[in-house]
């Protein structure tokens, strides 16, 4: 093989490959099943034609036998009448009809077997036309579900999982650590009304404390002066 014959061959092939892949299943089988209609439809007038032939090629033959019997009646006629060139004349058109009814019969038995093979074709195509729509409908039924399969399947093939649920995932991080900076805000902010409170509570602290030292030490000093005053006043007495 030559390289443009190679080339050619390729050529063909991709071809057909982007024939096949083009083809919808779903027309496809909607134009076998009209074909296949169409066939039937031409395969009636068929029928029909060779079943009118039949009859009129049947009506030819009774024509002519009938023909063929009437001048052998009169050729017997006139054999009766001692009319032997009336009688030559009557059997020269009897055979004439006669051959013509051989022939004619002839034909009528050949149209007969032709109508009756075409009328077994006409049943046979009926069956089959209707065995390819039941068979269509379910063929439809399964490309189209491929199809939407198909495109179910195309379209999850698009979306991103994995970038998805990772940018969950640092969401949630984010969500959780916003949580865990609040919850330490409230914490810090308890704690300074704690020590606040803490603070009222404990009152002064050291400056209260040194205080009450003071008002204690001075009562203590001012109790030996008054038992002091006791003696002057028995002397004066």
């Amino acid at each position: 093989m030559g390289l443009f014959d190679r080339i050619a061959a390729v050529l063909k092939s991709n071809l057909n490959s982007v024939v096949t892949k083009a083809e919808d299943p779903e027309k496809m089988l909607n134009q076998t099943v009209n074909d296949m209609q169409e066939d039937l439809v031409q395969l009636r007038q068929a029928v029909a034609q060779a079943i009118a032939s039949e009859k009129r090629i049947e009506q030819q033959y009774l024509q002519a036998d009938a023909q063929a019997n009437e001048w052998q009646r009169r050729a017997a006629l006139a054999v009766s009448k001692d009319n032997d060139e009336l009688a030559r004349e009557a059997l020269t058109r009897r055979k004439s009809f006669a051959e013509s009814a051989t022939g004619l019969k002839t034909q009528l038995e050949q149209q007969r077997k032709t109508v009756a093979t075409l009328k077994t074709n006409l049943t046979g195509l009926e069956g089959k036309i209707s065995e390819a729509k039941a068979k269509k409908d379910l063929l439809v039924a399964r490309a189209r579900s491929a199809k939407a399969t198909e495109q179910i399947n195309q379209t999850l093939g698009k979306v991103n999982t994995s970038g998805s649920f990772s940018t969950f995932e640092r969401m949630e991080e984010k969500v959780n650590e916003l949580e865990a900076r609040s919850q330490a805000v409230a914490e810090l902010a308890t704690d300074n009304l704690e020590d606040q409170f803490k603070v009222l509570e404990s009152g002064g602290g050291v400056e209260d404390e040194l205080l009450a030292l003071k008002s204690q030490l001075g009562s203590q000093k001012s109790l030996p002066a008054a038992e002091g005053s006791k003696p002057d006043a028995d002397k004066t007495v």
